[in-house]
């Protein structure tokens, strides 16, 4: 149950973290923590003692996959998550004085599917610029020969342009592995962690990206092992995360389901996929920090 890997990080934080005082405010913060979680028969580690905001982190990775780096696009869906990240107040402080407001840069989808391409804006057709690395997963794991390869990786950490974007990647880097029984893993390294916020989002994602991933190879998801350098609690989200650790999780067993099969991926909308048997408890508010 995703609930007690996620429980058991919240409370090694709690208990063995130290105070920080970091660029966006003060966190109790450990380095070095992992986890895993259970993707098979279509399983989907979402936590049960809050609601998770499932279609807005599916959303989320579907703008990823497009390459996509407008956080217009996201706004249409109603998916403001990146919003404080997208105004021209926190572009400025970046130095990113050239870029139109809601232009994140090169960020996440560009590495993605352009790999390094020169970055001009978020409205610039990148086709055929840089390297799809999405389509390199693909190709890698439909194919038998290659598919027990341990180069089969994907990086959004750019040192060439981390400048340029509006914030650096925290979920940087994830690497699949086939088992001989054709079952798909995934490890997923993530330098910075909000443990309240952004990692049932984290979880949530790299579970829903495995998941696609598996069904387009004909393979079968298997695991996610998901590893954190910098895992932090912010000291607004201390009461929030005691809280929700008193809640009993719900006894239900959440499930993913692709309804509509596309040929790209880049086609898929939120409405092509279904959870199931998603019993959670109610939302467990906590300030975003930018």
């Amino acid at each position: 149950m995703a609930d007690l890997e996620y429980n058991r990080l919240v409370q090694r934080v709690l208990d063995e973290g130290e105070w920080v005082e970091g660029r966006n405010g003060k966190t109790k913060s450990i380095f070095g923590h992992m986890m895993r979680f259970d993707l098979e028969n279509n399983r989907l580690p979402l936590l049960t003692t809050k609601k998770v905001a499932w279609k807005t982190c599916l959303k989320e990775l579907l703008w990823f996959l497009r390459g996509c780096t407008s956080n217009t696009e996201l706004k249409a869906e109603n998916v403001h998550i990146w919003a404080a990240n997208a105004s021209r107040e926190f572009l400025d402080s970046r130095g990113l004085t050239h870029l139109a407001e809601d232009d994140l840069g090169p960020v996440y989808g560009h590495q993605w599917r352009h790999f390094n391409a020169e970055y001009k804006t978020c409205d610039t057709d990148y086709t055929g610029k840089g390297v799809d690395q999405v389509q390199y997963l693909i190709d890698q794991l439909s194919n038998p020969e290659t598919r027990s390869s341990r180069r089969i990786v994907l990086s959004a950490w750019n040192p060439c342009q981390i400048d340029q974007m509006a914030l650096p990647p925290c979920h940087l880097l994830c690497q699949f592995k086939v088992s001989n029984s054709n079952k798909l893993s995934c490890l997923l390294y993530q330098r910075s962690g909000d443990v309240g916020l952004g990692v049932p989002f984290n979880i949530a994602s790299y579970s829903f990206l495995t998941h696609i991933l598996a069904r387009r190879c004909g393979l079968e998801a298997s695991k996610l092992v998901h590893v954190i350098g910098d895992a932090h609690i912010y000291d607004d989200h201390v009461e929030a995360l005691k809280e929700q650790l008193q809640k009993k999780p719900t006894d239900c067993s959440p499930s993913f389901r692709i309804i509509n099969e596309r040929e790209n991926l880049s086609d898929y909308k939120v409405t092509d996929f279904e959870v199931l048997d998603y019993k959670p408890g109610e939302v467990v508010k906590m300030a975003m920090r930018a």
